[in-house]
């Protein structure tokens, strides 16, 4: 008999009068817009679910993958994926795994402008860090102004884009940054690298896309983040109830290890089903992904009959 699922939480999510419809023009909506977006995942974020880890790494695969098609390249959210676990320690995991390297540290560490984090994340998008001297003192004097968190994110993406006019990407990655500092959070939620390809940017008439620093980029990034709060709030619906059933289940595995299986399971994006650690060999995760396939708890990512990958 399956075990009882405790009951859920009810998780955050935007209202649907904050979601825009139609063309906004006016600074004014957008701001109240994306006020009430940021309120909504405000709270997700200070509830820090049990699931926050794979939450955060769902939404920086995504936000890889929408800057893996800005550098030009083909690899999808699938490719990114196998680029990250199926890479040997120690290995380059090559240029678009690079890119989800950089999105994955956003994901999981404390957020800041210092310029330490600056210049690893500019290697690892393949920036090169000259120019760049002056930005952290730019960002700590705007997250430290009283500024709303959108203006803030914004103005990072012009003063980022003026230090370095190639680090388009660079750009997208401390905005999210700029949030975090400005809200306290205690991690950076990827929220607008994936909304980069939305037609929010376009200019007007045939003026191509909105560049940081012109008229109506600050608008655009308002109305940005209430399309990716509200992404990321529904993957969140999505991945609390998959995560209840998982601790549900956790009780009856009877595999040495397995308590650590389901922390990374809670914890990361995907786990390789060749997952070794002191108490688990690979015999071992074999059986015990294979058992939570069958208890309704994990997802076997990839659809592969080897290296395959499961998470919730």
């Amino acid at each position: 008999m399956d075990p009882p699922l405790r009951p859920t939480p009810p998780v955050p999510t935007v209202p649907g009068w904050a979601l825009p419809r139609g063309v906004v023009s006016d600074d004014g909506e957008a701001a109240f817009l994306v006020g009430a977006a940021l309120n909504a995942l405000d709270n997700l974020v200070r509830a820090d679910p049990p699931w926050a880890g794979v939450w955060r790494q769902r939404l920086a695969l995504s936000a890889a993958a929408a800057a893996v098609r800005r550098a030009g390249r083909t690899e999808d959210e699938a490719a990114l994926r196998d680029a990250w676990y199926l890479c040997q320690p120690g290995d380059d995991p090559g240029p678009a795994g690079r890119i989800l390297a950089a999105w994955r540290r956003l994901a999981d560490r404390a957020p800041t402008g210092e310029a330490a984090a600056l210049h690893s994340a500019a290697a690892l998008l393949g920036i090169g860090t000259a120019g760049l001297a002056d930005l952290p003192g730019q960002i700590a004097d705007l997250t430290q102004s009283r500024r709303p968190a959108p203006f803030i994110a914004a103005s990072a993406m012009a003063q980022a884009s003026t230090a370095r006019p190639d680090g388009e990407l660079l750009a997208w990655w401390l905005a999210d940054q700029a949030i975090a500092l400005r809200m306290r959070w205690a991690f950076p939620v990827p929220l607008l690298m994936g909304q980069a390809h939305s037609g929010l940017f376009r200019g007007p008439g045939r003026g191509g896309r909105l560049q940081p620093g012109a008229d109506g980029f600050q608008r655009a990034v308002c109305l940005a983040l209430v399309q990716g709060a509200d992404a990321a709030c529904r993957l969140a619906g999505d991945l609390a109830p998959r995560a209840a059933r998982l601790e549900a289940v956790a009780p009856k595995l009877r595999a040495k290890g397995a308590g650590e299986a389901v922390r990374r399971l809670l914890d990361d994006d995907a786990v390789p089903g060749t997952l070794q650690t002191e108490d688990l060999s690979r015999w071992g995760a074999r059986r015990l992904f294979e058992r939570l396939t069958t208890l309704g708890a994990v997802r076997e990512l990839t659809g592969r009959p080897a290296f395959r990958l499961y998470g919730l």
